[in-house]
């Protein structure tokens, strides 16, 4: 009998075990299939011959597939489970890397979308999987995850240009290399797709389905993590033409971008982990707010690179923490499972929707003023909106228990 105790608890770890690390390996995936992109945007423009302007909607093209889909997911994922709709989406990232590699304009934008799709839903049910596996390490799992999605964002980016050009591989053998690391994330996320779908307290799935668009908390929430969306894509988009207009050089501008990302590292990690030891988030949305401010105002004053350099750096770490904040407020405002994915799918739909407008809109903002200070002026008003959103998506509240609950 003890014997066989021992062996279930040793079965048992090794379940543990392999769901983390098939965790891990989707976060993964989550980002490089998209930011490896952009390094290459040049070379694709001139082997297919588009313009720069069809070029930019690359980028765009899968912003616009995570707003549709996110709403999508949490609806598909409780039909026929979390687990297996992350299995189908790793499959359909694939799909969409493999096409991409067909060097032509309409299988570019058509593997793109694709992207898009298969990232779209392992974003969304990823904070629910963890709510139902996890409800007490919230903070701590997603933690692992985002800062795991980061690295490898960075990464994506880094790498474009030594595969493509320092290897010989050219953009499309080097936008396909990712299309291994997705499939190494299948394989291992496959002892998932046993688990079979699990159903909330129907009292709580009916009354989720009437509230969740209008629930206070979730728009404060939703508000919140779109307005940090926005930032992110726009300062990736457009910080080193604003540095350039600073005095710096666009190659040194550029490099400022990874400086910020690399800075932002401890901060994706330490901000979830905290923000489930405390209360309410509340003391972390200001915190919030003042480093982004204090970065901003920074570049906005600054005339010189060490400034420069500690600006930026303020920004992402303001940056790394507001997006690890609000996948983590995707868990702590959700009473179950089924909450968190469809909080995650009412607020990355929204997020995504503002995020592919960001970028378009500074541009004109730029173009229309001729200034790099206005776009700067306009980060620090959309984070006044954000941090007053924050304020309200920190209290210690569930989305169907506003009433109830208290901090």
């Amino acid at each position: 009998m003890e014997t066989k105790f021992r062996r279930n608890t040793q079965n048992m770890d090794v379940k543990k075990v392999l769901f983390i690390i098939g965790i891990i390996f989707v976060a993964f995936n989550l980002r490089p299939a998209i930011t490896s992109v952009g390094p290459l945007i040049s070379s694709i423009t001139a082997d297919l011959g588009i313009s720069n302007a069809a070029a930019g909607f690359i980028t765009t093209l899968p912003l616009l597939s995570f707003a549709v889909f996110s709403l999508l997911a949490p609806k598909l994922g409780h039909r026929f489970g979390y687990e297996r709709m992350v299995f189908i989406g790793l499959l359909t990232l694939i799909m969409g890397i493999v096409i991409r590699f067909i060097s032509l304009t309409v299988t570019l934008f058509v593997g793109t979308a694709l992207v898009g799709i298969g990232i779209a839903i392992s974003n969304v049910l990823l904070p629910g999987i963890i709510k139902g596996n996890y409800p007490q390490k919230v903070g701590l799992m997603t933690a692992v995850y985002t800062t795991c999605m980061s690295v490898f964002s960075a990464i994506g980016t880094g790498l474009s240009i030594p595969l493509a050009k320092g290897l010989g591989l050219g953009w499309e053998k080097t936008l396909l290399c990712w299309a291994l690391l997705a499939l190494l994330a299948a394989v291992i996320w496959l002892p998932q797709i046993r688990k079979p779908a699990k159903l909330d307290d129907p009292k709580t799935s009916a009354l989720q389905g009437a509230s969740i668009w209008r629930s206070k908390i979730a728009w404060q929430v939703t508000i919140f993590m779109g307005l940090q969306s926005f930032l992110f894509y726009s300062m990736i988009t457009w910080l080193p033409e604003i540095l350039n207009g600073r005095g710096l050089s666009i190659s040194t501008a550029g490099w400022m971008v990874s400086v910020m990302q690399l800075t932002g590292l401890p901060m994706t990690f330490l901000t979830p982990v905290f923000a489930t030891r405390f209360q309410n988030q509340r003391g972390i949305v200001g915190m919030i707010g003042c480093l982004y401010t204090a970065g901003l105002l920074g570049v906005l004053l600054g005339s010189n690179i060490p400034m420069l350099t500690v600006s930026v750096m303020l920004m992402g770490a303001g940056q790394a923490a507001s997006i690890s904040l609000a996948l983590t407020l995707l868990g702590l405002r959700a009473g179950n499972a089924q909450q968190s994915a469809a909080l995650s799918g009412m607020s990355q739909s929204v997020g995504y929707l503002l995020a592919a407008a960001g970028p378009v809109l500074i541009g004109i903002l730029i173009d229309v003023t001729a200034s790099v200070n206005v776009p700067l002026l306009l980060f620090i008003a959309i984070i006044i909106v954000m941090v007053t959103a924050g304020l309200g998506a920190g209290r210690n509240q569930t989305v169907f228990n506003e009433n109830r609950a208290h901090d």
